[in-house]
């Protein structure tokens, strides 16, 4: 999802490093921590479409599996930072596994009771441990090379988290989705108890995030005695007087990224997570709809790279992303409009309009900040809430006009209509030009 190399270059240059005993295990065990990001993130579309029937659930109610994933960044972000400067950047990385295997665990329970509310704290107790790994990680990304390439291992560290969120829905799918073809012909056929049925299914997920937690707590180990590089926070550099005495308050466009962020978030997770519901209140078999978010971030994945390709050299990346938005605009309409297959198609085409919208907000926003660096992008990081918020507010629409899944996403337009806002005007509100 929105979370794919998330990575705060100014916070990064203000790190001191001890050489790492090698670059190539330290960025491979980095490329595995970007691909846990995108394996677990992108899980939720699947979920979404799971806990809706296995715990009979209505558009509203299923939306609270977003929610509870992505306000935990919001709660978190700020946090984050003061837990890394007591536990370390290598020591918060196996932290943020542990409770994020926690937060796997609790699905056990959660689906031998049918207990959506456990379910939910699952989620979050997930959405914080990841949190505070992103934060521990992204820095690694610059400095476990030359600063000179830094931009290719970026690139390299979104290519695993996209990759391990296509992977990571396709398996989730096969395991937990499959069943759905059957499931509503045997209820009416009262060949079993429904709750036995839904019991049934929902234990189904036991295994696979078993598995995952087991997984998750090997990592951390491993991540402890790793020869990972010592990470240590240092001062910023030389700011002028203006910057030194300048209340954050002041910083308008910082503040206005913010909600960019939170627009660009929200209708990422709509496209991504929220596809499969969206294929089969069209029609599409579940056996094909299944596949519908890894076919998002297959167009994620391809737009990411075209932009790695494209950016700078022969397009600035607001010009990327003004073109971004409107062809963004351009498929929710299709989206909205169009019928059937085509219109899950233009939802899915989103992914490719969205790959290079995070990285050219986030510099927009966070430029000439100085010692403010850390504090906006902690903001920008909370703006991840939008993931929670707008797919909830689009399934609150759905349901109020009588669950029509396709209707509501006219929520999508105001959305890109903000962004297409800070591209043009809103990232040079409160900028000032500063001289060293």
């Amino acid at each position: 999802m929105a979370l794919t190399n998330k990575t705060t270059l100014a916070q990064t240059n203000n790190m001191t490093v001890k050489p790492a005993s090698s670059n190539l295990v330290s960025l491979l065990l980095i490329g595995l921590l970007f691909s846990i990001f995108g394996f677990v993130t992108w899980l939720n579309g699947t979920l979404i479409k799971f806990l809706q029937t296995a715990c009979d659930l209505n558009n509203t109610q299923a939306s609270l599996v977003t929610f509870a994933f992505f306000i935990s960044y919001f709660v978190m972000a700020l946090p984050s930072s003061a837990i890394l400067k007591k536990t370390g950047f290598k020591n918060g990385m196996g932290l943020g596994l542990i409770i994020m295997a926690i937060g796997c665990a609790l699905f056990i329970p959660a689906a031998q009771n049918r207990n959506y509310l456990l379910f939910l704290i699952g989620l979050f107790t997930q959405g914080l441990g990841l949190a505070i790994l992103q934060t521990a990680s992204n820095p690694y990304v610059t400095i476990v090379g030359p600063i000179e390439s830094a931009a290719k291992r970026i690139s390299l560290m979104g290519i695993c988290n996209k990759l391990a969120g296509a992977l990571g829905s396709i398996i989730l799918g096969r395991i937990l989705l499959d069943p759905l073809k059957h499931i509503d012909q045997e209820i009416v056929a009262a060949v079993q108890d429904k709750n036995v049925l839904l019991q049934d299914l929902a234990n189904r997920i036991i295994t696979p995030y078993l598995l995952l937690s087991i997984f998750l707590i090997v990592v951390a180990i491993f991540i402890r005695f790793s020869p990972l590089p010592d990470v240590k926070d240092d001062a910023g550099g030389p700011e002028t007087q203006e910057q030194c005495s300048r209340p954050l308050s002041s910083y308008t466009y910082l503040w206005l990224g913010a909600l960019a962020i939170f627009a660009y978030v929200g209708v990422e997770v709509l496209a991504g997570d929220y596809i499969i519901n969206f294929g089969t209140y069209l029609g599409v078999p579940i056996e094909y709809a299944k596949y519908l978010t890894s076919l998002t971030l297959a167009f994620m994945l391809a737009g990411y790279s075209l932009g790695v390709v494209l950016i700078p050299k022969y397009i600035s990346q607001e010009k990327a992303l003004l073109l971004n938005v409107f062809g963004g605009i351009v498929f929710s309409c299709g989206a909205i409009f169009l019928g059937g297959k085509l219109a899950v198609f233009c939802l899915a085409f989103l992914g490719f309009f969205h790959a290079v919208m995070w990285p050219a907000i986030w510099p927009m926003a966070i430029k000439g900040l100085g010692h403010w660096t850390k504090t906006g992008s902690a903001l920008l990081i909370m703006g991840i809430a939008g993931g929670a918020v707008i797919p909830f507010l689009y399934s609150r629409l759905a349901d109020s006009i009588g669950g029509n899944l396709q209707e509501a996403f006219i929520v999508l337009i105001p959305c890109y209509g903000y962004i297409l806002f800070y591209a043009v005007k809103g990232h040079k509100i409160g900028y000032k030009e500063t001289k060293q």
